[in-house]
């Protein structure tokens, strides 16, 4: 039994996509099946030192839609790819046009959301904005996406609006199946001396409490919002907003300065794995008051190292918490603001930390490659 992973170009440094991929491919590898990540090979790219704009992107276009096809061909002609055992997966559902190089009835993909798709189509609440050539790219990942007969959505509302997108009509004849995420990383609560010190290296004070967001400065992650809690908590609370992930960016914080809060908003830069767990040890809140996500991998991280969560109300953000967290509109920072100040109340806050573990046990590995084998009629291997 064997099952092969189609990864996601190199240069495109898409880490999610990355980690996701070896994540499939270690977990499979433990359960006795024999598993490797094919990627697209880098030619053209190498002449460019960005891929998503400008000459680089063609660059990378040329590599990922018409020179890699052509591998593909070459190395299926191999006769151990025609065994009646080995399956093919796309772990990344923007690479559902490989589909068609792939033996129809061995493959399958992974669907991580519909975000692009549905904002080249229009929908307004997907928050993601594209170009004439973005609507072409879409419809044709999307039409590749709809003859597949294997497919995994990473949530609920990830499938729901992908049947929205098929006409409304579920492929009751196809096995399209809701997969949660697991952790493509370990997270585990530091001790508080420990997460002390390592944000004390980032240049937080161990003296001034923190509110936490992490992610990029997209406008579907509504960062503003955190800005907006600080005005509305006031007086009531004296400490800091964090940005991790991307840098702020510049229409945000002219918004900071005009509100005369630069002081009490900072930035840290693409952290590490090892710091991203120290900053949700010691936050006083993580807050994700997105307005659309596919799956929101940051959420369950931030209840694993014991952080209490306060994130938006629009699915798929329940669907994840499993109830572990303080929901409110994405769009009403008061209320994000009120839900933080009720975990003053020790047991309020005590309460929504241990229902946030317990969450966790729902995306362990072990359960999701057991899914994903049972999607390819595979079962576990004794060793």
């Amino acid at each position: 039994m064997r099952i092969i992973l189609i990864g996601n170009y190199p240069p495109d440094s898409q880490d999610s996509m990355r980690l996701f991929s070896l994540m499939l491919q270690n977990g499979f590898v433990k359960a006795g099946i024999d598993s490797e990540i094919w990627l697209p090979k880098v030619f053209f790219g190498r002449f460019s030192k960005v891929t998503n704009k400008g000459l680089g992107k063609w660059l990378g276009y040329l590599d990922k839609w018409v020179f890699y096809p052509v591998i593909l061909k070459m190395k299926l002609s191999d006769k151990q790819y025609n065994n009646p055992n080995v399956r093919f997966h796309i772990c990344d559902h923007s690479n559902s046009p490989y589909l068609a190089y792939l033996p129809t009835e061995k493959s399958g993909l992974t669907c991580h959301d519909v975000l692009a798709i549905r904002g080249a189509f229009g929908f307004e609440d997907a928050y993601c904005k594209t170009s004439g050539l973005g609507l072409l790219l879409q419809k044709w990942i999307l039409k590749n996406i709809l003859k597949v007969d294997r497919l995994a959505a990473v949530s609920g509302l990830t499938l729901h609006q992908l049947n929205e997108l098929n006409n409304g009509l579920e492929n009751k004849t196809k096995d399209w199946r809701v997969i949660h995420n697991s952790f493509n990383e370990s997270f585990i609560p530091l001790p508080a001396h420990v997460a002390q010190l390592k944000i004390a290296e980032m240049g937080l004070s161990r003296d001034v409490p923190f509110l936490l967001h992490l992610g990029s400065s997209l406008e579907r992650k509504n960062r503003k919002l955190l800005v907006d809690m600080l005005v509305e908590l006031g007086e009531a609370w004296k400490g800091i907003v964090c940005f991790a992930g991307d840098a702020i960016d510049p229409d945000l914080g002219g918004y900071i300065q005009k509100l005369g809060l630069q002081n009490r908003v900072v930035s840290i830069i693409k952290p590490s794995h090892e710091n991203v767990v120290a900053l949700y040890s010691a936050c006083e809140a993580f807050i994700f008051p997105s307005f659309s996500e596919g799956f929101g991998w940051p959420l369950i991280e931030a209840q694993a190292c014991g952080a209490p969560v306060i994130a938006s109300n629009i699915e798929p953000m329940p669907e994840v918490s499993g109830g572990a967290a303080l929901h409110e509109s994405p769009y009403k920072a008061a209320d994000f603001a009120k839900a933080f100040l009720s975990l003053d109340k020790i047991s309020v806050r005590e309460q929504l930390i241990a229902e946030g573990f317990e969450n966790c046990k729902r995306f362990s590995s072990e359960k999701m490659i057991g899914e994903y084998l049972s999607l390819y009629n595979f079962q576990k291997q004794v060793t």
